[in-house]
């Protein structure tokens, strides 16, 4: 194998596209602080590059490494139904991605306390829950699930923090929507995949508790999602054209939560929530005008 191949290798062994995408998420959460506080980047165009950067390369690491650590513990039983990764596939050895976790999470954490102590203080409470995830939550009824959603969340909050704690106040109402529709969204998977799961041996929260009480928690999180929506607008955080794109995110929810209780129909409530959490960031940007 190549040194490209290599690379490539750990990419794929790091879900980039995941990865990505949270790092993506912080940068967007940047622009969004700055315009709501009408805090100008300071610096020339290349400062600004190069911090930008900086919050995406953190989150795509912690991400990263955070995908890793799972495969890693789970490498029994993608041997079984993932053969192809790079873990189970010999690609990788064990004590190389023991190796390649430790080094991406250790420059995420360096890149995070640069930044400021604020985004250190976030980079390290996330780190410590990917890991804490990977070794133990995500096997634990429901505490897996909330976990997802705060670490879905806090993309938000970390590209926040590159203003301090003014940043993270005012990007609490879009992280509090980001962890519910996650949360929901994840407790729905968690219903499709009973099945397969009870063949695995998982316990999550519908196999323990039964369908109907995992649809009513989803259905929750859901109906919290929608009325706490407006709150960037109530706290004068946004403007009123925020209420009016809104509209097709609360759409969405209900379209989930619908499909959720009414249909059952599990891959479409999934489909929905995700969605709705799409277009609740894209209110967001458009609540800036």
């Amino acid at each position: 194998m190549n040194l490209i191949q290599k690379i490539l290798t750990y990419l794929e062994f790091m879900r980039y596209k995941n990865a990505a995408m949270a790092g993506v998420s912080s940068v967007i959460a940047v622009f969004i602080v700055s315009s709501i506080l009408d805090y100008p980047m300071e610096g020339d165009l290349l400062y600004n590059i190069s911090h930008l950067f900086y919050i995406f390369l953190m989150v795509f690491l912690a991400t990263g490494a955070g995908n890793m650590l799972n495969d890693y513990y789970d490498i029994d039983i993608d041997r079984v139904n993932k053969p192809h990764r790079p873990l189970p596939s010999g690609r990788i050895g064990l004590k190389e991605a023991v190796y390649l976790t430790i080094i991406c999470f250790s420059i995420a954490l360096l890149i995070a306390f640069l930044i400021n102590p604020v985004s250190g203080i976030i980079g390290f409470i996330n780190v410590f829950i990917l890991i804490w995830y990977a070794k133990t939550l995500k096997r634990t009824v429901l505490l897996g699930n909330l976990s997802i959603a705060y670490l879905t969340g806090s993309t938000f909050l970390f590209g926040a923090s590159f203003f301090g704690t003014d940043g993270v106040i005012v990007m609490i109402p879009l992280f509090l929507l980001a962890f519910l529709a996650t949360a929901a969204r994840e407790i729905v998977k968690d219903i499709e995949d009973i099945k397969g799961d009870s063949e695995d041996g998982a316990v999550t929260f519908p196999i323990k508790y039964g369908e109907k009480p995992a649809i009513g928690l989803a259905a929750l999180f859901g109906f919290l999602a929608v009325l706490l929506s407006p709150l960037p607008y109530l706290m004068n955080i946004l403007t009123v054209h925020y209420l009016y794109a809104l509209v097709f995110g609360a759409l969405c929810f209900f379209i989930a939560i619908y499909a959720l209780v009414a249909n059952k129909d599990y891959a479409k409530s999934s489909k929905y929530f995700k969605l709705a959490m799409f277009l609740a960031l894209a209110a967001f940007i458009v609540g800036l005008f």
